[in-house]
């Protein structure tokens, strides 16, 4: 197991299977299909990132370096989390960039579901260690556990 620390952006815990992108998450593009067709395990849309296209992220520890995209960015990500289709939790080896923080944010506060815990600063080293179905623990304080399977 190896374990960073990243700064917390929207609280809270989880513990899912790591889904990997190395390029940039286009949320609109990634989000589209479940968000306007009912598509429950969130199959990413985006054609533009082989990592993830055709991938299901609900439910998934999403591992990305950014988001790209539109200023839709953020309002994406709230209404997956509202409509119970949002990825178990989103882990940025970057900095967030705004919009991506006001949709995490906002789900944070506005939202008394499951929350989806958003932590950033990983470090590159991060995505370079993290591959596709390694099991991620999120603590409350930022640190971010990788666990290989067995």
């Amino acid at each position: 197991m190896k374990t960073f620390t990243g700064r917390v952006v929207a609280s809270g815990t989880a513990s899912a299977k790591a889904l990997v992108s190395h390029g940039g998450l286009n949320t609109l593009a990634s989000f589209q299909k479940a968000l306007q067709f009912g598509d429950k395990s969130a199959t990413c849309g985006d054609q533009n990132n082989p990592d993830l296209y055709g991938k299901q992220m609900a439910g998934k520890a999403l591992c990305l370096p950014r988001t790209i995209g539109s200023t839709t960015g953020g309002l994406v990500l709230y209404c997956a989390c509202a409509m119970h289709r949002q990825p178990a939790c989103l882990l940025f080896s970057e900095p967030i960039d705004s919009l991506a923080a006001a949709g995490a944010i906002l789900q944070d506060v506005w939202l008394d579901q499951e929350k989806m815990p958003v932590i950033d600063s990983l470090g590159e080293e991060f995505l370079t260690y993290v591959k596709d179905d390694m099991t991620i623990t999120v603590k409350e304080n930022g640190v971010v556990e990788v666990e290989a399977d067995r």
